[in-house]
């Protein structure tokens, strides 16, 4: 009896071929919806947090945004802060716009240290990077973002080429490795120099950024505290000054941000979902009363009233699942061409998977009880008169 139920369902569906797809409209956009946001904020999140682990969660980052009478830090603090305990490195940076010859637009200027290149050293995609006498002596040395080397020499060698910025002249010695142009990290886009280099360039005495980078081990904590005493001493005592952020707590919170983001989306696409459902509940209500004869003569051939709502429930949640089925591949492809499009990983989430299929057995289990319910308790002689 239970494939006999089976059978019937599928062959009612398959005869009203449109109006079942159009029921499951609602569901394919709902699940697909689903599967596609979940996908491209996982495929965000570990790109991120990839990308912050490469680029630094091994370190402490400063932000300096000064007093007026103190803009920043002097090379006798960045020195104080590369003498503390656990520290193997201070990257000391100047950032600024500068004028180029050769485009329209101001171009970021990114003063850094060897240090920078020293721990990073996938950083380079050709060339070499600044060393300690490049600092030490000013060099007007620059190594190029990938996206300015294409704009300023699209069909040369951008190494050895001499470039103006503010009406100095300078010497291309390196090509930055491409980015992730969504990455608030991203140096595609910009010009290094050493940073003394760049504080001649751009008129200014101070560092207003640094990277702390930690031996392997270290305690963060004891080094965001210790930091945080050094600068309050520099800035007299001012904490609103600056900023120190530890990467191992901004990756928790990464993490937790795209966790309540997946949430919400999921919540709004869910929505989707229940106006399917309505449309399925719809649908089966339409098929009960046009079946109403087809009910009269099962029963009167003796099917229980629990045969009768078993078919029309197995009906709602095939519609359901097929809808849920079509939906998985439509928002997986939505997905892939969305994270190929902006560079950052595709893994389907099993989690998404597990969410569609339950989301689609529960919405036709729910949403078909009531239709499934109703046939079931019509009655045969009531019924037999409609033939």
């Amino acid at each position: 009896m239970f494939r006999e139920n089976i059978r019937m369902a599928w062959l009612n569906i398959a005869a009203n071929r449109m109006r079942s797809f159009l029921t499951m409209l609602g569901i394919v956009i709902g699940v697909g919806a689903i599967i596609a946001l979940m996908t491209i904020v996982n495929g965000a999140t570990e790109s991120i947090n990839e990308e912050v682990s490469t680029f630094g969660a091994d370190r402490v980052s400063l932000q300096i945004q000064g007093t007026k009478q103190k803009a920043g830090l002097s090379a006798s603090e960045v020195e104080e802060l590369n003498g503390m305990d656990a520290i193997k490195g201070v990257s000391p940076a100047v950032n600024g716009l500068v004028n180029s010859t050769l485009s329209d637009e101001q171009v970021q200027l990114s003063g850094r240290s060897e240090v920078y290149f020293n721990q990073t050293p996938d950083a380079l995609e050709a060339g070499r990077g600044i060393t300690i006498a490049d600092v030490e002596q000013e060099t007007p040395v620059v190594i190029i973002g990938s996206t300015v080397a294409k704009e300023w020499f699209p069909a040369e060698n951008p190494l050895n080429q001499s470039i103006e910025l503010n009406g100095r002249t300078f010497t291309v010695v390196g090509v930055l490795a491409p980015s992730s142009s969504f990455s608030v990290t991203s140096v595609n886009d910009v010009v290094m120099t050493p940073y003394t280099t760049a504080q001649r360039v751009l008129g200014v005495t101070s560092v207003n950024q640094a990277d702390l980078y930690m031996e392997t081990g270290a305690d963060a904590n004891n080094i965001v505290d210790e930091t945080t005493f050094l600068l309050k001493k520099a800035f007299n005592q001012r904490e609103d000054v600056f900023a120190v952020t530890n990467f191992e707590d901004a990756l928790a919170s990464i993490d937790q941000i795209n966790a309540m983001l997946s949430m919400l989306l999921v919540g709004i696409a869910s929505i989707s979902l229940l106006v399917g459902g309505i449309g399925i509940m719809n649908m089966m209500l339409v098929s009960v009363t046009e079946r109403t004869s087809e009910i009269g003569l099962r029963k009167a051939l003796g099917a229980s009233p629990r045969s009768i709502q078993l078919q029309f429930l197995l009906e709602s949640t095939f519609l359901s699942l097929l809808g849920g089925a079509i939906g998985i591949v439509f928002g997986a492809g939505l997905a892939y061409l969305v994270c190929l499009a902006m560079g950052i990983g595709f893994t389907l989430s099993g989690t998404a998977l597990l969410l569609s299929v339950g989301f689609s057995v529960g919405i036709g289990v729910i949403f078909g009880f009531i239709p499934a319910r109703r046939a079931s308790r019509l009655n045969p002689i009531e019924a037999l008169r409609s033939v």
